[in-house]
């Protein structure tokens, strides 16, 4: 299980936010956990320095382009892009040192997957630097994609037979469990099994981790299947669950005990 740092970008500045507030328009119902006073950079030379390859650069809004630039130029070619990510910008951002370009919102129109759209991108900038964020909430009989800041439900219900065809398109899939991201209340016991049971790509899980427990658990739901992002519990994020050293260590042991 590998560790997938994050760099959160909201109004230009890192942040720590519980996804389910967000909208696209300012509002008091924003719910922000950590603002950091360091710039983008200072986390991707973090990163950089442990060698945590992969890692997500995430637009939350408009206003963060400079801020996204500023990471990746600190780690060309180490970091993944996303947020806001369309036909007419994936190339800009892969020459701007991204090593991968993440999509959701540009591929779907009504709630339905845009498949014309996807194959478009894939033709554009090739399989091998594109990720799915097939990010979710649970809705009556299972998980379905949420796009549009995680405020629109899709129809795309995922399950093995879907998960299959898209693992077609992309390098990776990225999956924030939407109901407990930020909330540090625990991880989606339920989402990890399914994903275990059903992705043949790298598959990187967020929300909810808040101690080691926490990732114990995703390493053995997930049977070395999934990989881990974790965002507020982190104490470089002002978290108190979770030292940002341990979670270094804690998944490059099982990365080796899963390679052993």
């Amino acid at each position: 299980m590998r560790f997938r740092p994050c760099i959160d970008l909201h109004d230009g500045r890192v942040k720590q936010i519980v996804g389910s507030t967000l909208s696209d328009t300012a509002s008091a119902d924003l719910q922000t956990n950590f603002s950091s006073e360091f710039p983008p950079s200072h986390y991707a030379r973090m990163y950089r320095d442990d060698n945590l390859t992969g890692g997500h650069v995430i637009m939350l809004g408009p206003g963060n382009e400079e801020a996204a630039v500023d990471a990746l130029s600190a780690w060309p070619g180490g970091l993944q892009l996303g947020g806001g990510i369309t036909a007419d910008n994936a190339s800009l951002w892969l020459d701007r040192g991204a090593s991968h370009v993440i999509v959701t919102s540009h591929v779907f129109h009504d709630g339905l997957l845009d498949e014309e759209r996807l194959t478009a991108l894939v033709r554009q900038v090739g399989r091998e630097h594109l990720v799915l964020d097939l990010s979710c909430r649970w809705r009556e009989d299972g998980y379905y994609v949420v796009t549009d800041r995680w405020q629109k439900f899709t129809d795309l219900r995922l399950d093995g037979r879907v998960l299959d065809w898209l693992a077609r398109f992309c390098d990776e899939f990225l999956v924030h469990a939407v109901d407990v991201e930020g909330k540090c209340m625990g991880v989606d016991e339920r989402l990890i099994g399914l994903l275990a049971d059903h992705v043949s790509i790298p598959t990187t899980y967020a929300g909810g981790v808040t101690s080691l427990s926490d990732l114990e658990l995703i390493h053995q739901a997930g049977r070395g299947r999934l990989d881990v992002t974790v965002g507020s519990a982190l104490d470089i994020f002002g978290g108190t669950g979770l030292r940002y050293t341990e979670v270094v260590a804690f998944c490059h042991k099982t990365a080796q005990c899963h390679e052993g």
